[in-house]
């Protein structure tokens, strides 16, 4: 593991709250939850193309002009040029998302009950972790952009990949663990 990532209290995944039933969810009800998942798609469509970045430069079938040029329209790189840090308006917007359900759906899902006060309290620890890592893979990639060299391309791939696992992951169970939740309870 990379030095990077020695320090991060990563989570267990089957430590996970269990999620409840909801009896007679209807389909509207299973819309709002629908809604998170187009919006969680956005974020594991950029961790996709990145992914398959980082695996072309590793095997050196990608030159620096196609990275470019394939990563021009992410909106983590756009917002790079445009605001002139690499998080950007991607990372404002992972981190809107995750403060907008901290501070509103969380609560409004733990009040549901134990079972769900539990899911929120693990969702907002997967986002500390999450935030954590972003950090970490920005600074890599400014470490790699500064200096170029298989130490700082390797370091950029393993933050990226425990990124890659955590947030897919996460994506995952809160989709599930809160999606129907949302229009069941009429939360959104």
């Amino acid at each position: 593991m990379a030095m990077l990532l020695k320090d991060i209290q990563f989570l267990d995944d089957s430590t996970r709250p269990a999620i409840p039933d909801l009896p007679g969810l209807t389909e509207a009800q299973k819309a709002p939850g629908e809604h998170l998942r187009m919006i969680h798609d956005h974020l594991r469509d950029n961790m996709v193309t990145l992914g398959r970045l980082i695996a072309r430069a590793a095997e050196g079938k990608a030159s620096a002009q196609e990275v470019e040029a394939e990563t021009a329209d992410l909106v983590m790189v756009s917002n790079y040029r445009r605001f002139g840090t690499l998080c950007g308006q991607y990372c404002q917007f992972v981190h809107g998302h995750h403060s907008i359900e901290d501070r509103a759906l969380f609560p409004s899902i733990a009040a549901q009950g134990p079972a769900f006060k539990a899911i929120a309290d693990r969702l907002t620890a997967e986002h500390v972790v999450v935030h954590e890592l972003l950090e970490r893979l920005i600074d890599a990639l400014i470490r790699l952009a500064d200096a170029p060299g298989s130490g700082h391309f390797e370091d950029a791939v393993s933050v990226f990949r425990a990124l890659e696992k955590v947030l897919l992951s996460h994506l995952g169970y809160e989709e599930e663990a809160i999606g129907d939740a949302l229009g069941y309870f009429d939360i959104m």
